[in-house]
């Protein structure tokens, strides 16, 4: 349905609940659902009307007419204008309660799955949780604008000097990039778009990859001039790393593991809720010995070589080449029983199914379909599903429904002051 013509300016609202992506939802005067950013749960506020169809409308917040005991003044200088947060001006608890209401909502709406609220488990650190934060830098000429993606206009850039969200090291060296790269970020590479991800290591070593570069720009200089930068990759369209200079990949000890982080090789950004998350994922698991399991989209293989510990015959795929060479390397040196495969899940799974358990744990795009006809063609007896997005999670449900059903749901914070939330279905035949 296309945008119709605005019929009215403005209104005055109750808002009924934060839905996903951060909005606040709400029945104008004439009965269509209205979606107004920045607002609480239980609020009055007055609205005008940016965008109306004939079911829904979007509005932005004009005044607050009746404030919500959930809402807070955010911390943040950017908050207003940036759009790497949605929830910063909600309470905690409140940020909680509204992505449990989230996920029990998009199950039921989108998946036909009918769940009681869900525990949501919080993060230990509300700011400066995150170890990887992805800045945009944007060059017109001499003029250089580098930070995130604006909250009302997507295409623009919020120039942006430090993140809240970001832990204190990527900050610094994000502060110390801004201060020697030169005038139009000369010594980056060149490029009219480059997205440049800071992550950073449990000792507060950082590495910097670079995407969109068209050369080398002078990784020597910026690595001697920034304090705690020890590493500059880049990748290209294809997600391949080459490394420009410094370390060629940076150690990092995550829970038991050693590991070696390059480019954009995944790791969860928060490191209290990964450990949280991990340890309830490992309990869904339950009694593993002699059991075989498929760890789909395994990333380094952390979960794989646990549960091989434990006894399982356990095979992990994923697509990141230098993951998987991790994760080959660590079962070869353990003696652990997994076998990794480098190659993408849908290409994979097929063929190594049958399987007693299948974990899955995909971007946030979800499953592909082929995923979903090799779990129905060849079944394991249970699916452990960790997702980062309430609604691909419910499309993928769906669609498993007829062979499976839902045993267990529990969220972890893994992202405050985001509209973002992670989740684990457990499911069964």
């Amino acid at each position: 349905m296309g945008q119709a013509k605005l019929k009215l300016a403005s209104d005055i609202v109750r808002i009924d609940a934060i839905v996903a992506g951060g909005d606040g939802l709400a029945r104008g005067t004439d009965g269509r659902v209205v979606l107004i950013p920045r607002t609480a749960p239980g609020e009055r506020v007055e609205v005008e009307y940016t965008e109306e169809h004939r079911q829904w409308a979007r509005g932005r917040l004009l005044r607050i007419v009746e404030a919500s005991p959930g809402r807070r003044t955010p911390s943040c200088p950017f908050y207003d204008r940036c759009g790497g947060c949605q929830l910063q001006h909600l309470e905690y608890e409140t940020q909680l309660d509204a992505k449990a209401l989230i996920v029990a909502d998009s199950l039921r709406r989108l998946g036909g799955i009918e769940i009681e609220l869900p525990e949501v488990v919080p993060s230990a650190r509300e700011f400066e949780y995150r170890n990887r934060v992805t800045f945009i830098l944007r060059r017109s000429g001499d003029h250089v604008r580098a930070g995130l993606h604006a909250a009302h206009k997507t295409g623009d850039i919020v120039d942006v000097d430090h993140c809240p969200l970001g832990e204190p090291p990527i900050n610094r060296v994000w502060a110390g990039l801004r201060d020697v790269w030169g005038s139009g970020a000369e010594r980056l590479p060149a490029g009219p778009e480059l997205r440049l991800t800071l992550r950073g290591t449990s000792k507060g070593e950082v590495g910097l990859a670079v995407e969109g570069a068209q050369d080398y720009g002078e990784p020597e200089t910026l690595l001697s001039k920034v304090g705690g930068l020890e590493t500059i990759w880049s990748l290209d369209r294809l997600g391949a790393i080459e490394w420009y200079s410094g370390e060629p990949a940076l150690a990092e000890r995550w829970g038991p593991h050693e590991l070696e982080l390059a480019g954009d090789a995944f790791v969860q950004v928060n490191r209290d809720v990964a450990a949280k998350l991990e340890t309830y994922v490992q309990e869904r698991c339950g009694e593993v010995v002699r059991r075989r399991l498929i760890d789909a989209y395994c990333g380094f293989g952390l979960r794989a070589l646990e549960l091989a510990w434990k006894g399982a015959r356990v095979v992990g795929i994923d697509a990141n080449r230098h993951a998987i060479a991790v994760a080959q390397s660590a079962a070869a040196e353990s003696g652990a029983a997994a076998r990794f495969i480098a190659q993408r899940v849908e290409r994979a799974l097929a063929r190594e199914l049958p399987a007693d358990l299948v974990l899955l744990n995909p971007p946030r795009r979800g499953v592909a379909g082929e995923v979903i006809e090799a779990l129905k063609t060849r079944p394991p007896a249970q699916i452990v599903y960790v997702s980062c997005d309430p609604a691909t999670l419910a499309r993928d449900l769906k669609a498993l429904g007829s062979l499976f059903k839902v045993a267990a749901c529990r969220s972890f914070d893994m992202f405050p002051q985001t509209a973002h939330v992670e989740t684990v279905v457990t499911l069964i035949r």
